[in-house]
């Protein structure tokens, strides 16, 4: 049985205006996939194709226009109020933009104790002591519980999303663009960590991103998508072997870690 997977899932939008509504707009169309417990899936495609979407999605946040989300063989739309507790505290969601992904106003504290508070029974000494342990487990310093949003760095603030993430001990973070607004150490000092934990706890990822460059280091198993469908499945190892033009695309766009000298000579 699958960790959480989809069949059939679309996703229209139609908006209103005063001179009524406007044709429906197709974001989603007939996606299935599933994820297994302990499984690093890349979700690959190019801006608007619809890869938030379907994150959003999979984590409860909208509901599908047609199909069906499963969480461990159940669909979500028909949990019990306990079943429906333990998708939302099995499987969480890390943004692109961590800024507003936060409340500026909230201390690292307050935002890394947020879902304890919601999805766990833990009282205030206990859900200090999981805060300061899971700034240890993502490799920040304790004192830095205290300060607000805007007094850490970017990828200072990106970590305390994923320890919120990993704080009520998820089977499965939906990583939304997460590293894509790091600078190249940075997101490779992301990627270690998650690979870590991963080892540590058998945590699942779905790795949403354009970026094949980290798909290949990151994930086992890469998903194409490409005007709301998913067109593409292959091996991250086999990423050179992608044929759809969108993932041609994608592969296009990868530079190369030297120029090329050849071409240098040549000038």
């Amino acid at each position: 049985m699958s960790l959480i997977s989809t069949k059939g899932v679309s996703k229209t939008y139609r908006s209103h205006s005063l001179v009524g509504a406007s044709s429906t707009k197709v974001v989603l169309d007939d996606i299935s996939l599933a994820i297994e417990e302990g499984e690093t899936v890349a979700l690959v495609g190019r801006s608007g194709c619809g890869k938030s979407t379907l994150a959003r999605l999979l984590v409860g946040l909208e509901s599908p226009s047609a199909g069906t989300v499963m969480f461990r063989g159940h669909a979500v739309d028909t949990l019990t109020r306990g079943r429906l507790k333990d998708f939302r505290r099995e499987v969480q969601l890390v943004f692109q933009d961590s800024p507003s992904a936060v409340n500026g106003r909230f201390s690292i504290r307050a935002i890394i104790a947020e879902p304890l508070r919601h999805l766990t029974a833990l009282d205030d000494r206990q859900r200090d002591a999981r805060v300061s342990e899971l700034l240890k487990m993502v490799q920040l310093p304790a004192d830095l519980a205290d300060h607000l949003p805007s007094q850490v760095s970017g990828g200072q603030l990106q970590r305390v999303c994923i320890a919120r993430a990993l704080a009520v001990n998820p089977k499965l973070i939906i990583l939304d663009e997460a590293v894509s607004n790091l600078d190249i150490h940075l997101q490779a000092s992301a990627l270690e960590l998650l690979g870590r934990l991963q080892k540590e706890t058998g945590i699942a990822y779905l790795f949403v991103t354009h970026d094949l460059r980290l798909v290949k280091r990151f994930a086992s198993r890469c998903l194409v998508m490409d005007e709301g469908g998913i067109v593409e499945e292959i091996r991250s190892a086999d990423i050179a072997l992608l044929k759809h033009p969108a993932a041609r695309s994608l592969l296009a766009a990868i530079l190369p870690p030297l120029p090329d000298r050849r071409r240098e000579e040549h000038c």
